[in-house]
């Protein structure tokens, strides 16, 4: 059985003391594309932060290609490999779309040539400060600069976050088109239930801090009542309902 590039494993976590997480366990595969839904305040957020190691888990690990990341700093893990694009985008308005291309940790190799192939509309805009282009232009340089690094994971928190349905049409199947391309391995929140249950290959679902739902994209694509359920509680989770991974915490 081939390693997962990621693996959650019973992990739990949270702020001053209060766990905002629990118990949760899930995998991504090389080349894969999982989403992770849930209400506002379910842990999304705090999920990505945690494999990112901007949040310390109080329980649980973190598993990278197989290797514990419990020791592993942020900038170690983003040297290796994994890329996060917060909610926010984290973009400097002061910056040219050239030049966020030119920071980087030392000894990281950044390659724009990959940010205008997949998304070719900055390419005329590499000259213009951040902060002179429009929501979508941002977002495609949140998510260029993460690609410019090659990742072999990539956490992206809420792309669609202030965007018109119509660039969010075109925003998510580039990620899917670059997992499939590259073999990273790709895990996203998102609200935009519709269109990113179209891209995924796997589903979970957060509610109150544990994973209520683990279902394949086409599944839950086909089947909105299943995730309407989970949203409010109502789930009742039997043979096939669930994939592995999948489970209420304690």
């Amino acid at each position: 059985m081939t390693t997962p590039v990621l693996e959650v494993a019973d992990l739990s976590a949270g702020y001053t003391g209060a766990e905002v997480i629990r118990h949760i366990s899930l995998t991504v595969g090389g080349g894969e594309v999982v989403t992770l839904f849930g209400p506002n305040g379910a842990g999304k957020t705090t999920t990505l932060r945690v494999i990112s190691g901007v949040v310390r888990a109080s329980r649980g690990r973190v598993l990278y290609a197989g290797r514990d990341l419990a020791r592993t700093s942020p900038t170690a893990r983003a040297r290796a490999g994994i890329a996060h694009v917060p909610e926010g985008r984290g973009i400097f308005f002061g910056l040219t779309v050239a030049e966020h291309f030119r920071l980087g940790y030392r000894g990281a190799r950044i390659d724009p040539r990959v940010v205008y192939e997949y998304f070719p509309a900055l390419e005329p805009l590499k000259d213009r400060r951040a902060g002179l282009l429009s929501g979508g232009e941002q977002q495609m340089l949140a998510v260029g600069r993460a690609l410019a690094r090659r990742p072999q994971l990539l956490l992206l928190d809420e792309l669609s976050l202030g965007l018109a349905p119509l660039l969010v049409e075109r925003l998510l199947p580039v990620v899917r088109n670059y997992a499939e391309d590259s073999g990273c391995a790709v895990l996203l929140v998102e609200q935009h239930v519709q269109l990113a249950t179209e891209i995924a290959d796997r589903c979970y679902v957060l509610s109150h801090g544990d994973i209520v739902l683990h279902e394949t994209g086409a599944r839950l694509a086909g089947n909105p009542g299943l995730l309407i359920a989970s949203y409010v509680g109502q789930q009742s989770a039997g043979p096939g309902q669930q994939g592995d991974g999948a489970g209420s915490g304690g």
